[in-house]
């Protein structure tokens, strides 16, 4: 059994039972990390997406946004960002994204994403 197959094996039996923010990362760099950096100011092909659930869109800081998305009024919570996931076009047409990412079907994956993407969140005692 390969090495991705063995991840999804682990994954099916695990997300059941609650997924560890080690199976949550594996699900973000398995669909995201491609294009997206977790790290803070490591903008990419695509912008940082630490802090990203409760920021608003096209404001990360050295990051080339479109006209589309600095002009979308767009606040990244957890039900725009499972949107965005499944069709960034249907949030925000012209973003820049879409295409070539066509967004994922899976609900479940998308939940897995959206629940690492929270744990991105700058901590509030001033610390990263």
């Amino acid at each position: 059994m390969g090495r991705p197959a063995l991840i999804a094996a682990m994954l099916a039996v695990l997300v059941p039972l609650g997924a560890s923010g080690e199976d949550l990362e594996i699900t973000f760099n398995d669909h995201c990390r491609e294009c997206h950096s977790f790290v803070k100011d490591d903008n990419r092909l695509g912008p940082s997406l630490y802090g990203v659930v409760g920021r608003k869109a096209g404001v990360e800081a050295g990051y080339g946004y479109t006209q589309s998305m600095k002009d979308s009024g767009v606040t990244w919570d957890e039900a725009t960002l499972d949107k965005w996931i499944a069709d960034p076009g249907a949030v925000v047409p012209g973003n820049g994204m879409s295409p070539p990412y066509s967004g994922i079907d899976d609900p479940a994956i998308r939940k897995r994403i959206v629940a690492y993407l929270k744990t991105l969140a700058p901590k509030t005692n001033g610390g990263p």
